[in-house]
């Protein structure tokens, strides 16, 4: 049996910007990536904490040290710019090998999107 367990986590980052004219998708600073072990086209889960949306998306690489959390496309129209985030990916697997996973969970500066000492 496989399931589906948290694998990463950007906890509380801020959106940047919202761009209605690009064909979907999620910008994420590049350090933020690294950081919470996101890859490019990884699929994620966007929940707005100012408004209670969750929508699925998926990652697009944005400039490293930028602090970018830009939302495209139609996602752009559940969010606005200052809005609170959370960003969050799955991984499927055996359940034992479940028991013992930790996922990453990175905790960037609210106001900057910049990772914290």
């Amino acid at each position: 049996m496989t399931i589906e367990i948290l694998k990463s986590k950007i906890h509380r980052a801020r959106v940047t910007e919202a761009n209605l004219n690009y064909v979907g998708s999620i910008t994420i600073d590049e350090d933020l990536m690294d950081a919470a072990k996101l890859i490019e086209y990884e699929k994620v889960h966007v929940l707005d904490n100012n408004n209670g949306e969750r929508f699925e998306t998926y990652v697009i690489r944005g400039p490293r040290g930028s602090g970018v959390i830009c939302l495209n496309g139609a996602a752009a129209r559940r969010v606005q710019p200052g809005d609170i985030v959370l960003i969050v990916s799955y991984a499927s697997m055996d359940f034992e090998e479940a028991k013992n996973f930790k996922p990453t969970i990175i905790f960037p500066d609210s106001e900057t999107n910049r990772l914290k000492d």
